[in-house]
């Protein structure tokens, strides 16, 4: 499984981006597709996440201002990311997990394929 992510750039505050997840070597057809952030000096946090049966889940941080999303062969993933502030500002990633039980969709730990991050940057 491969998985890239692209779409990030520098934005000032209030601004918006589209993140997109490129999936191959598997079909998203089960399991969760996530979207991860990390920051320098911080410990990479969840974002948002979307389990195949397409049930979405938010970081508080975000809710309402990001919105994860696929496309009809469910072969790419976005996040639409709107009104952002430069809290926002690190690079995401996104990770594909398999039988991921609800109550462990916002850890890291259960992902098992991750691409290599894009890098958002917001300026006041």
């Amino acid at each position: 499984v491969q998985l890239q992510a692209s779409g990030g750039g520098s934005v000032q505050a209030g601004g918006s981006l589209t993140l997109s997840c490129a999936i191959s070597g598997r079909t998203f057809s089960r399991g969760v597709m996530a979207w991860f952030r990390q920051a320098p000096g911080n410990e990479r946090e969840f974002v948002a996440a979307m389990k195949w049966s397409s049930h979405t889940y938010y970081a508080d941080s975000v809710k309402g201002r990001f919105t994860i999303s696929r496309d009809s062969n469910k072969q790419t993933v976005y996040l639409q990311m709107n009104s952002l502030e430069p809290e926002d500002t690190a690079v995401y990633y996104c990770g594909m997990g398999g039988g991921v039980i609800q109550s462990a969709i916002r850890n890291v730990n259960s992902y098992d394929y991750w691409g290599p991050g894009t890098q958002v940057t917001v300026s006041s």
